[in-house]
């Protein structure tokens, strides 16, 4: 059975023109899958709307 990623893993290599070994797809899903989970957490972290997305130094 194919692991979730895999369709992705594919169709941005054909969108790219890559050729992707088997031999990548492990080390390229693991990587995905470290990628998304650092995702959820920026994306469930809350901020106020009125929060800045960064301060600004000014010298």
């Amino acid at each position: 059975m194919a692991e979730p990623l895999d369709d992705y893993i594919d169709a941005v290599g054909r969108a790219l023109g890559l050729l992707i070994e088997d031999a990548w797809r492990a080390p390229i899903r693991a990587n995905l899958e470290v990628s998304l989970k650092m995702a959820k957490l920026v994306d469930e972290f809350s901020l106020a709307d009125e929060a800045e997305p960064a301060s600004v130094f000014t010298a």
